[in-house]
């Protein structure tokens, strides 16, 4: 039905509809992903009004649905963070969610725009650091993307990729320094680590919004996009291993970091510490089943350890960054998260950055009372569907 979508435009070469029906096979997104309204007229209806309609559904309903949860009133709310790639409006967004929630008067609002997927934890980790200095006071932080604006009707291949990945979602989280919340919170947030590659120009470009030969503005991801995640990965596990590992597995990861530059580096093979000594539970960002892929074999895990993010993008494509919090969701619906589990959200984004997010769960999690987006459909889960 997408497909059709794009055909009905007239805008597509037939070598370009080809090439997007072969990411699509290939992608790993299962048939029940979600798409705007007006992506999917004939033809579909891309414009600002639309872009809006869209960002403001997907927020106030992630907003309403966090309140009910948490019975926190919408005026008990003293940070505003939003997050969203691709559309930054006039008023902004989170302007947006002062106005429609009638939020009071010197509330602290941020609006993060142009950060890629790995946004969301750049924005839990600027709530962290606001609430270190905003005593008793509650920080709401709203993911998402825009599809309706980051929609791409040229024929650059390198800028098709992103009109067959992702997909519509968000997420809203509510962070507290209540002391009087740390009996009824889920999770509490023990590191972040934020890694940026952008001072080396191939990591800079690797996924950039720009114009194409006919001027027609899409978002390009380079080839170099995998190995510029590689290294920012490395990076970033450099950082967060110190936090987190086991002293035996730093100084393996040590020891092999002082060999290697000792001799050759092709000589003696990189040692990637086990994380699963660290972590019951992974986040992976839903970039792509490629991404999955190599997260899969640079880190060890297993298929287990796999199945949220792998299940998150068939069930509802890649939603950038709200992806992390889809897995976790998936994690509580198969009743995984038990009390004292460390869970690692791990995001890529352009710039190009890698960034991590270490919870721990502070209340085993009982799927049968906190329900949310996978709640019904969870007995489908996994499934062999996924493609290869």
């Amino acid at each position: 039905m997408f497909l059709e979508c794009l055909k009905s435009t007239g805008r597509f070469q037939d070598e370009s509809l080809e090439f997007q029906r072969k990411i699509l096979e290939r992608s790993g997104l299962g048939q029940r992903t979600h798409m705007p309204e007006a992506t999917m007229e004939f033809p579909p209806k891309i414009c600002l009004a639309e872009a809006v309609k869209e960002t403001e559904c997907v927020i106030i309903g992630a907003i309403d649905e966090v309140l009910m949860k948490t019975k926190v009133k919408a005026e008990e709310i003293g940070i505003v963070i939003t997050n969203c790639s691709l559309l930054n409006t006039t008023p902004s967004l989170s302007a947006m969610v002062v106005n429609h929630y009638r939020l009071k008067h010197d509330i602290v609002t941020y609006n993060l725009s142009g950060m890629g997927c790995s946004a969301g934890l750049v924005a839990i980790d600027l709530a962290n650091r606001l609430l270190q200095v905003h005593p008793n006071s509650y920080a709401l932080v709203i993911s998402t993307e825009n599809i309706n604006g980051g929609s791409y009707f040229g024929n650059n291949r390198s800028m098709l990729l992103s009109n067959c990945l992702f997909r519509m979602g968000g997420a809203a989280i509510l962070l507290s320094n209540h002391n009087s919340d740390s009996n009824r919170s889920k999770y509490y947030l023990k590191h972040i680590v934020r890694t940026h590659q952008g001072s080396q120009e191939y990591s800079y470009n690797s996924v950039m919004q720009k114009e194409d030969d006919d001027n027609i503005i899409g978002v390009a991801l380079s080839k170099d996009i995998m190995s510029s995640a590689g290294q920012a990965l490395k990076a970033n596990i450099s950082t967060l291993g110190i936090y987190v590992l086991p002293l035996m597995e730093q100084l393996k990861f040590l020891l092999n970091l002082i060999a290697r530059k000792s001799f050759k580096k092709k000589v003696i093979k990189s040692y990637t510490p086990n994380f699963k000594l660290a972590f019951e539970h992974f986040c992976i960002h839903t970039g792509g089943k490629a991404v999955q892929d190599e997260m899969h074999k640079v880190l060890g895990l297993s298929d287990w350890h796999m199945e949220p993010s792998r299940m998150s993008l068939y069930r509802y494509g890649n939603t950038s960054s709200s992806s992390v919090w889809y897995e976790l969701a998936y994690c509580e619906a198969k009743g995984r998260v038990k009390k004292g589990n460390r869970i690692w959200q791990i995001a890529f984004g352009s710039g190009f950055k890698c960034n991590s997010a270490v919870w721990c769960a502070l209340k085993t999690v009982d799927p049968k009372i906190e329900n949310n987006l996978w709640t019904n459909e969870i007995h489908e889960f996994p499934t062999d569907h996924v493609a290869n």
